[in-house]
C-alpha cells in the first residue's frame, strides 16, 4: 500500500504547510514500511488555523445546539461505514492489534452518537430567586477556539473524546495529532469534512509537539487547551496556560494497579491481569503496571500468570492471531529496556520476558517480550514510574489494608482495580482507593464514553473527559437574572426585614 500524503486542513481546505518540510510515520511492526508523510508545520500554519477557527466561531456558536448535533450524527454514520478502513490504517501506523483498532474506532462512533444526543440537552438550571418577580437560570456558553493536542495510542478515540463535546457546545477546534499517527488523524478529519462542517470549524495542523504544540498553547487566539500525554509535559502545558489565564484540561499518566485478594475468583482475576497489563502492549495510560497480590494466593496466581503470559503471541497487529503488537518506536522500546535494567539493579527478579525477542520474523519491528517482574517493592522506581510498555510488577501484601496503602502510594491516581468476593471490601475500596476510576472484579482498562474519565494527583488537573463532565470543560456557565418587578431589588438587603439585622 503506497504511503498516504497528509496535509493540513485549514478553513475547509487541504493545504500544504507554509514551509515544505515533511516527516514520515512508519509501521512499528515493520519499520521499513512508510505509512504516511506529513508536513512539519510552523507558527505560520498555526496562525492560519487560528484565524480560520476564530472567524468560524462567530457563526458556529449561534447555530442551535440541536442543529450542531446533526453534524455529529453524520460523523457517527460515516465512521461506521469507514470503520474497517480506519482500523486497518491504525494497526499499520501505531501497531495495536486489529481487534483493538476496531474497538478504538468504535469508541469514536459511540462518542459521536452520545454527544449528538447531548445537543438536545446541554442542560442548564432554573432555580427560584430569593426576590419576588425575579427569574434565575444558568446556561452553557461556548468557550471559543479549542486546541486539542492528542497522543498516538488512541488516534481516533481520544480526538473524538475531545472534538465532539467541544463542537456540540459551539466551539471551533484545531487538532494537533501525535507525529506518530498523522494518517489516522487525516482520515478522521476526512470524516468531519464528509459530515459537512462549515469551513474553519474543524482544523488540523500536523507537526511535532515541542514546536507546534507549544505554539498552540501560547497562542493568544486559543481560548482552551485540551492535552493528553505525559505528566511531565502536562505540567509544562499547565504552567504556560496558568500564566496567561488560559483554560486547560490535562489527562496525564498513570501507575495503575490491580489488587487480587485471597477470596478472589483467580481465573477471572487472571484474565483481567493479562488484558490490563498486555493489551495495547501496555501502552495505555490505564494499563495495569502493578499486580498487588495477597500472600495466600500469590504463588498460585503467579504460576497461572506465567503460564498464560508465555502463550501470548507477538506479531504484527494486522494478523488476527496476534495478541501483543509492537511498541510504537525504537525510542519507546529503548525506554522499556532501560526500566528492565533498572529493575534488576533495584533487586527485582525477571520471571518472564525482559528483552527484545530473538525471533527473526520480528526483527524489523519494535517488539518487546511481555515481562513479569517479581520481588518488586512499593518504593522501587519500576513501581512508581510510568513505563508504558508490556511490563507488570508483582507486589506481595498480607492484608486488605496493606493492599489499599500500596496501591495509593504513587504520585499517580488514574485507574485502579480490586478482585474480591467480599462486598464490604469492595465498597471500602471504592471509598479509599485514590484514583479517578475504580473497577470491582474488572481490569484497570475498559472506559466507556458516557462515564467520566480522568484521575487525581499527577494523573490530571481535576477535569474529566467523556460523559457529561466533558461539557463542563468545553462550556462556560452563564448565570442569568430576569427582574420583572419594575423596581430596583437588592438581593440580601431588600428581602430582609430591619428586625433581622
Amino acid at each position: 500500500m503506497p504511503p498516504l500524503t497528509c496535509f493540513n486542513y485549514i478553513n475547509g481546505q487541504w493545504v500544504p504547510a507554509k514551509v515544505r518540510e515533511t516527516s514520515q510515520s512508519r509501521n512499528p511492526a515493520n519499520s521499513s514500511e512508510v505509512v504516511a508523510t506529513f508536513p512539519l508545520s510552523t507558527s505560520a500554519d498555526v496562525n492560519a488555523a487560528v484565524e480560520a477557527a476564530r472567524k468560524a466561531y462567530l457563526s458556529w456558536r449561534k447555530i442551535p445546539a440541536p442543529q450542531r448535533a446533526e453534524y455529529l450524527q453524520r460523523v457517527a454514520q460515516i465512521l461506521t461505514k469507514r470503520k474497517e478502513e480506519l482500523a486497518t490504517v491504525m494497526t499499520r501506523e501505531m501497531g495495536k492489534t486489529i481487534a483493538e483498532a476496531r474497538g478504538d474506532v468504535q469508541e469514536g462512533i459511540d462518542c459521536a452518537f452520545y454527544y449528538a444526543g447531548e445537543g438536545r440537552r446541554l442542560f442548564g438550571q432554573t432555580t427560584p430567586s430569593e426576590l419576588s418577580n425575579k427569574f434565575a437560570m444558568t446556561l452553557r456558553m461556548p468557550v471559543g477556539v479549542c486546541a486539542l493536542i492528542t497522543p498516538w495510542n488512541f488516534p481516533v478515540a481520544i480526538p473524538c473524546w475531545k472534538s465532539l463535546p467541544a463542537l456540540v457546545c459551539g466551539n471551533t477546534i484545531i487538532l494537533k495529532p501525535a507525529k506518530d499517527t498523522p494518517a489516522c488523524a487525516t482520515l478522521l478529519v476526512e470524516v468531519f469534512q464528509q459530515a459537512g462542517f462549515p469551513p474553519g470549524v474543524v482544523n488540523l495542523v500536523h507537526g511535532v509537539g515541542p514546536e507546534i504544540g507549544q505554539d498552540l498553547v501560547e497562542h493568544p487566539g486559543i481560548d482552551l487547551v485540551s492535552f493528553t500525554g505525559s505528566s511531565v509535559i502536562g505540567s509544562q502545558v499547565g504552567e504556560i496556560c496558568g500564566r496567561i489565564h488560559k483554560r486547560v484540561c490535562l489527562e496525564l499518566g498513570g501507575k495503575n494497579a490491580q489488587i487480587v485478594m485471597e477470596d478472589a475468583d483467580l481465573e477471572l482475576a487472571l484474565e483481567g491481569a493479562l488484558w490490563g497489563a498486555f493489551g495495547t502492549t501496555g501502552q495505555r495510560c490505564t494499563a495495569t503496571s502493578r499486580l498487588i497480590l495477597h500472600r495466600d494466593i500469590k504463588k498460585e496466581f503467579t504460576e497461572k500468570l506465567l503460564e498464560k503470559t508465555a502463550q501470548l503471541r507477538l506479531g504484527p497487529g494486522i494478523d488476527p492471531k496476534t495478541d501483543v503488537g509492537p511498541l510504537i518506536s525504537s525510542t519507546q522500546r529503548e525506554k522499556v529496556k532501560k526500566y528492565i535494567d533498572l529493575a534488576r539493579e533495584e533487586g527485582a527478579k525477571i520471571l518472564l520476558g525482559g528483552d527484545i525477542p530473538k525471533d527473526s520474523a520480528l526483527k524489523s519491528g519494535f517488539f518487546f517480550e511481555p515481562t513479569i517482574l517479581d520481588h518488586v517493592t512499593p518504593q522501587m522506581r519500576v513501581a512508581q514510574e510510568e513505563i508504558f510498555g508490556p511490563v507488570v510488577g508483582l507486589i506481595e501484601v498480607s492484608s486488605f489494608e496493606e493492599a489499599i496503602s500500596v496501591l495509593n502510594d504513587t504520585p499517580y491516581g488514574l485507574s485502579s482495580s480490586i478482585y474480591t468476593q467480599d462486598i464490604n471490601r469492595a465498597f471500602q475500596a471504592m471509598q479509599d482507593l485514590e484514583a479517578g476510576i475504580t473497577y470491582i472484579n474488572g481490569p484497570t482498562i475498559g472506559a466507556e464514553v458516557h462515564l467520566a474519565f480522568g484521575g487525581v494527583k499527577q494523573s490530571g488537573n481535576g477535569h474529566r473527559e467523556a460523559g457529561t463532565t466533558a461539557l463542563d470543560v468545553f462550556s462556560e456557565w452563564k448565570t442569568v437574572y430576569v427582574d420583572f418587578s419594575g423596581r430596583l431589588q437588592r438581593a440580601q438587603i431588600d428581602n430582609r426585614s430591619v428586625t433581622e439585622n
